[in-house]
């Protein structure tokens, strides 16, 4: 298979180019679910999309629609031709990465320093996430009813802050212990300040912190109590490849399919059947909670939707979900030459070779997947030869050596037909992941042809 940017015209490189930049911006500005939501609402709403609240009466084809849900889920609709029983077109990614957690009560001192303890957030290799510049991003709620947000260690003249590791030259006993043991998720505690508070006895080192949050934040000790502070590599995505074909950041598992799904489908005009793009939190802990795929959320806003085309009948609802055609956005393991022992060849992805279908996901005997249909996969099939687009499949890797799984079975669980489908990236789960732009940008073309032509 050639690769895309031998198959790319000039005009078509180009537009790449732009496109991928467009993206490497926003990822470096969006670390949190929080921060995703904010950024892809000003977009939205600069493309014409208006809340669902706010925008009354019946909605008609070519409206534009999009709800939020805590401020950590986005749904967007375009509205189309057809009546929204006869299905939608969905693109679905989470916008939850693995990270670090503050806890509840996280400042101590202790030998003279300041610390933050937490707990890390969905599966990570612990030893990969020290020994670097660490940013703190979040919101505090103060009990007031006030909110504060917090972006400390991304602006130059910001501090950041970081978990240190063992030197070289003392860790003997460390580096004989296996890759799980090299440091222990109790050991991801986070620097932030060596420096006591003048003429305080108890604890100098920490009242200075403190001093240093109330007087930027307005915020306290206890505040911490009702915060949902992340620890995330700090800095900005960042052109890979001394020929730039590639963009390294933190977070492309899953921003950079809910980026490209978002973009696909703002480009939609006037579709014949509704198009739709969901983007959910909680996924790589499960999908569970009220802002996980697994919450009735979604269903509640397309019965909404529904009520504004005069259908309030469950059937009408049924037949909306089950009428549906979705791709769940995720992102797959590209081929790595540095570990090629993971990896069926015939059965792997490759940088700049399109966009990556996962018929099935799950694990050892296909554990907790949706195993796509082949009816289903030849129309996508069908649509992406009609747009000249390129894709490709993928496992992920070897039977019995890898496995994952997605949002895809859930929304298959209301009798939609769903396949897997996303971007291959290296370093996946790292503080540092990387892609090919030509694959992110054919993956926006996969979208947006699947939402415009799957009937």
């Amino acid at each position: 298979m050639k690769t895309l940017w031998e198959k790319y015209t000039d005009a078509q490189l180009a537009e790449t180019d732009v496109f991928a930049e467009e993206y490497r911006k926003f990822l470096s500005a969006a670390k949190t679910e929080r921060e995703y939501v904010t950024e892809a609402v000003k977009a939205a709403e600069a493309a014409g999309f208006r809340s669902l609240e706010t925008k009354k009466g019946k909605l008609k084809a070519g409206d534009r629609v999009y709800a939020v849900n805590r401020g950590k889920n986005l749904v967007l609709f375009v509205i189309g031709k057809a009546p929204l029983t006869e299905g939608m077109n969905i693109l679905g990614a989470h916008i939850d990465s693995p990270r670090l957690d503050l806890k509840q009560h996280t400042l101590y001192e202790k030998d003279g320093l300041a610390l933050l303890d937490t707990h890390y957030y969905g599966g990570i290799k612990k030893y990969q996430w020290v020994a670097r510049p660490m940013a703190l991003h979040g919101v505090v709620c103060r009990t007031d009813g006030t909110n504060v947000d917090i972006v400390i260690g991304e602006d130059p003249a910001d501090p950041v802050v970081g978990i240190s590791d063992l030197l070289i030259h003392l860790a003997a006993d460390q580096m004989k212990k296996n890759a799980a043991e090299v440091v222990t998720g109790e050991a991801l505690d986070v620097f932030a300040g060596s420096r006591p508070l003048k003429d305080t006895e108890k604890e100098p080192v920490k009242a200075y912190i403190l001093q240093l949050l109330k007087e930027k934040y307005g915020i306290e000790e206890d505040d911490f109590l009702s915060a949902e502070i992340e620890v995330v590599p700090a800095g900005e995505a960042r052109d890979y490849g001394l020929d730039r074909s590639m963009i390294m950041g933190y977070g492309h598992d899953d921003r950079i399919c809910a980026y490209t799904s978002m973009r696909a489908l703002m480009d939609m005009k006037k579709p014949e059947r509704t198009a739709c793009c969901i983007l959910v939190d909680k996924e790589e802990i499960g999908s569970v909670g009220n802002t996980g795929m697994q919450s009735r959320w979604f269903v509640n806003v397309v019965t909404k939707l529904l009520s504004r085309q005069g259908c309030t009948l469950p059937e009408e609802i049924n037949d909306a979900l089950e009428n549906s055609k979705m791709l769940s956005s995720d992102v797959s393991n590209a081929y790595d030459p540095n570990y090629p022992e993971v990896n069926d060849p015939k059965n792997s992805a490759y940088f700049g070779c399109g966009i990556v279908f996962n018929k099935f996901t799950g694990s050892r005997g296909k554990g907790g997947s949706n195993d796509a249909h082949p009816e289903f996969i030849a129309k996508v099939r069908r649509i992406l030869a009609e747009e000249d687009v390129q894709f490709q499949t993928c496992e992920l890797g070897k039977v019995d050596v890898g496995g994952g799984g997605t949002i895809a079975y859930i929304l298959a669980d209301l009798n939609m037909d769903v396949m897997d489908a996303g971007i291959a990236v290296h370093n996946m789960h790292a503080p540092s992941e990387s892609a090919s732009k030509a694959d992110i940008y054919e993956a926006y073309r996969a979208y947006r042809a699947f939402l415009a032509k799957m009937a």
